[in-house]
């Protein structure tokens, strides 16, 4: 199906189902610990193995020799895989370095071993027993040392503007020049990246925690040297991944290698110091903003310039992308700048680019907003734009941003808001803040397979995956509204690379991209079914689990008869996002309470109000924005990944040393979400909703603790030695 024009009435706006709040599918499964992830996968028949990786103890250089007599000798182990054996293999189309690196290491803890052995334990003693020499090399690894080296990227749009943004900048009643940093974060999600691969002659099966399905299986393909289609691979529950599972990372290349020498399956988790060090992260970044405005709160210029770092070949993060599109302003420019960096891979996290973005933009807009002496909600108001600042011509498909500031500024009850450092609650000092919140909205194809039986039961199957998200859930309401029957006469299969390729999970594309692909296979259902009852298709009518037309009606189990039909098709994407911009919008209060005397910042209560089409189901979806909700709020209070600039590497690899925000930290979260659609997204008239609670929300938080303190913080995180120097007096 070509989704090129915007979508008038249809099946899914019946709204029977589909924007009911109908818990998850998957939920019981997963409380009684039914739900199988990628390690748990079991064959009563079949003895698995357990691998255990070797990380290169350098950042940079050459192995020289490796040694690996002793961990052959140890006790269980069956084999020892080292990356000169396997040869200089091609690298996947996504991955920056190899991810089973040959003679020379790249970064810190790239896999340059694999130790197979009959237990886990085993298989971790003999790998402490490889013995490598290096030839070590003078790396980079300081953001703000390299970035005066910083080149502009090579692909994608680095640059951007409009009009003449100096001369209006200089020229300007109130200006702003400013620079904000944010550090190198890391996913740090409960599950760790694990595979269990098993050989089959030349044939490979893979169980493994993967976002994107068909991507991983190619990228595997390409890495192992052989044909796509003889590699299954199956991710049905992932415990989270945030962007790090979107790219094949090296468990599966090690579990894959492992079991070819092992000769039976194995196992291969990484170790949590991995997770930060051998995967990927979100890169540190330096933003310079420029804001020049009118007395009356008008926008007249805007600059955003940034600089990130990464792996030679690497991509820059893309902070700049949301100043190109929030907020109006005729003349002005975006630049982005990427410095060579020996640190481990850099790579989408947790909507990449417009969250650090903000987290610089929303208090810059604030810094502006006071200088202007006005409202910070109604200087964005002000700024408010219904076309592409940069590209008049083209307008948003639908845009409420305006709506969802006065309406949060209601709830939150804004007008009561303070000067600051003026408001406190016994030794805290409380003060309130607000960002913009924006994600773009992406879209990609999607397929689906869906199956009727003579039972009148619905299946639906894509390489769709789950990463927590409520994929089952929606997916199952999709398909039940189209066909009109109940949620629990639909089963649906995901994460496995026989089912058709999905949009896969990431960029919150996931869920209005995987419903349109199993609307569209529905679509194909329905009229093999209206085709078999001699029905016309363009008045059929699919209700209460029969099918109608005219004065007549078949129960739709009787249509499947005794093979049953099927429909598969792909949802594609006309031109409607080139002609009109398609973002998601939002804003973010909070309440923080700063303790006078030591600096400690506490979050008292969050409101996000959330303008994203087509809510699909709001239980989910308000998991979804929570759950990004509070991992701003550890991006703005905690999170950092310490880097040690001489050796290369990221000391606090663990979740004791790297703090991501705990229950304790957020005491009360409201979620709002506007009332509408967007025809021009999708036939569901959604969007993505789970990156846009993100967004924004730092600044909000940071925005809060000026208005409590005083003390304006431009350096992420907002730790209490930034703070406690500026507080006022605590009697």
């Amino acid at each position: 199906m070509q989704f090129d024009t915007p979508v008038t009435n249809n099946p899914i706006d019946r709204l029977k189902v589909v924007g009911q709040p109908i818990h998850r599918i998957d939920g019981p499964l997963k409380v009684t610990g039914r739900a199988i992830y990628a390690y748990e996968w079991h064959d009563p028949k079949v003895q698995c193995a357990y691998g255990y990786p070797v990380g290169a103890a350098i950042a940079k250089g050459h192995i020289k020799s490796m040694d690996v007599s002793g961990a052959k000798k140890a006790a269980g182990v069956i084999a020892v895989v080292t990356a000169p054996e396997v040869g200089d293999r091609k690298k996947g189309k996504f991955n920056t370095a190899k991810l089973f690196g040959g003679d020379e290491v790249q970064h810190y803890h790239q896999a340059i071993a694999v130790v197979v052995a009959e237990t886990f334990e085993q298989a971790r003693a003999a790998a402490a027993l490889v013995k490598v020499d290096y030839t070590e090399e003078s790396g980079a690894f300081d953001l703000k040392q390299a970035m005066q080296t910083a080149v502009k990227p090579e692909s994608g749009d680095p640059d951007s503007g409009a009009g003449d943004f100096e001369a209006a900048f200089r020229s300007a009643a109130v200006t702003l020049d400013q620079t904000y940093t944010t550090p190198d974060q890391s996913h740090a999600m409960m599950e760790p990246h694990a595979s269990i691969a098993a050989w089959d002659g030349d044939e490979l099966t893979v169980w493994t925690s993967s976002q994107m399905i068909d991507w991983w299986r190619t990228d595997l393909a390409t890495t192992l040297g052989i044909d796509k289609e003889k590699i299954h691979l199956m991710s049905p529950f992932i415990g989270g991944g945030f962007g790090s599972k979107l790219f094949l990372r090296s468990d599966a290349v090690l579990a894959a290698f492992a079991a070819r020498a092992a000769g039976r399956p194995v196992k291969v988790a990484l170790p949590r110091p991995f997770l930060m060090n051998n995967t990927t992260h979100r890169p540190a970044t330096v933003q310079r903003l420029r804001i020049g405005a009118e007395r009356d709160g008008r926008i007249t210029a805007i600059a955003h310039e940034s600089w990130s770092g990464d792996l030679p070949g690497g991509q820059p993060e893309t902070a700049v992308m949301q100043t190109r599109l929030l907020y109006a302003g005729a003349n002005r420019m975006t630049a982005m700048r990427l410095a060579t960096l020996d640190l481990p891979e850099g790579n989408a996290m947790r909507a990449p680019g417009e969250a650090p973005g903000l987290m610089a933009l929303e208090i810059a807009m604030d810094e502006v907003a006071e200088k202007l002496g006005i409202d910070p909600v109604e200087f964005r108001i002000i700024n408010d734009t219904q076309v592409d600042p940069e590209k008049p011509e083209r307008p948003f498909s639908h845009r409420d941003l305006v709506g969802c500031l006065k309406l949060g500024a209601e709830r939150f009850g804004w007008n009561g808001r303070g000067r600051p450092g003026l408001q406190r609650d016994g030794n805290w000092l409380i003060g309130t803040g607000v960002a913009a919140a924006f994600r773009n909205n992406l879209l990609l194809p999607s397929g689906a397979r869906v199956r009727l039986d003579r039972e009148g039961v619905v299946s639906v199957e894509t390489d769709m995956t789950d990463i927590g998200t409520g994929s089952y859930t929606i997916i199952a309401q999709t398909a039940a509204e189209i066909l009109g029957v109940t949620v629990d006469k639909v089963s649906v299969q995901l994460g496995d690379s026989r089912f058709p390729v999905s949009s896969g999970s990431g960029g919150q594309f996931g869920a209005n991209c995987s419903t349109s692909g199993v609307y569209a296979a529905c679509v194909k259902l329905r009229e093999a079914v209206a085709q078999k009852l001699g029905f016309n298709s363009e008045d059929v009518l699919f209700e209460d689990g029969e099918v109608r037309s005219g004065n007549r009606s078949v129960p739709l189990a009787e249509a499947a008869g005794p093979d049953g039909l099927v429909g598969e098709d792909t949802i594609t994407w006309g031109d409607l996002s080139e002609t009109h911009q398609q973002s998601t919008f939002g804003a973010h209060f909070v309440e923080v309470g700063v303790d006078a005397a030591t600096g400690e910042s506490r979050i008292r209560r969050m409101l996000a109000v959330c303008a994203a089409g087509r809510i699909l189901n709001p239980i989910t979806a308000r998991s979804q924005v929570i759950g990004a909700m509070t991992m701003g709020a550890g991006g703005a209070l905690s999170e950092e990944l310490a880097v040690d600039t001489r050796r290369g590497f990221f000391v606090n690899h663990d979740l004791a040393g790297y703090e991501v925000a705990v229950h304790a930290d957020i005491p009360h979260q409201e979620v709002i979400f506007m009332d509408e659609t967007d025809p021009m997204s999708s036939p569901m008239k959604a969007k993505g909703i789970g990156e846009l609670g993100l967004c924004g929300v730092s600044a909000a938080i940071a925005n809060a603790i000026y208005n409590a303190t005083g003390v304006r913080v431009r350096h992420y995180p907002i730790t209490l030695d930034k703070l406690i120097g500026g507080l006022p007096d605590v009697a």
